[in-house]
C-alpha cells in the first residue's frame, strides 16, 4: 500500500475513533492474554511437543498429557484435562 492510502486509513480511523493510536504491533492486541512465560513440553501419550505454562510443565514434568490425547480418550485414568493448554 502507498503512503498516501495508509496515511486516509488512518485518518478514517481517527475519525471514527479520536483515541485511535495506530497499529502497534500483534502482541499488544486487546484479545491476547498477559504474557505467560511458555515451556515446551513432550506429551508422555502421543509424543508431541507443546507449549504448556511454565508452572503446568514444573508441576506434570515427564507425565504431561496434552488436551487433545485427554479429550480424545488416550489419557491414563485420573488424569484431568489442562483447561490452560491447547491441543
Amino acid at each position: 500500500m502507498s503512503r498516501k492510502r495508509d496515511r486516509e486509513r488512518l485518518e478514517a480511523m481517527r475519525r471514527l475513533d479520536p483515541d485511535y493510536a495506530g497499529f502497534r504491533g500483534y502482541d499488544s492486541e486487546p484479545s491476547r492474554s498477559g504474557k505467560t512465560p511458555l515451556e515446551a513440553v513432550t506429551c508422555s501419550v502421543c509424543g508431541r511437543k507443546r507449549n504448556v505454562p511454565r508452572g503446568v510443565a514444573l508441576e506434570q514434568g515427564k507425565n504431561y498429557v496434552c488436551a487433545r490425547c485427554v479429550e480424545g480418550g488416550r489419557a491414563p485414568q485420573g488424569r484431568q484435562p489442562e483447561t490452560l493448554t491447547s491441543g
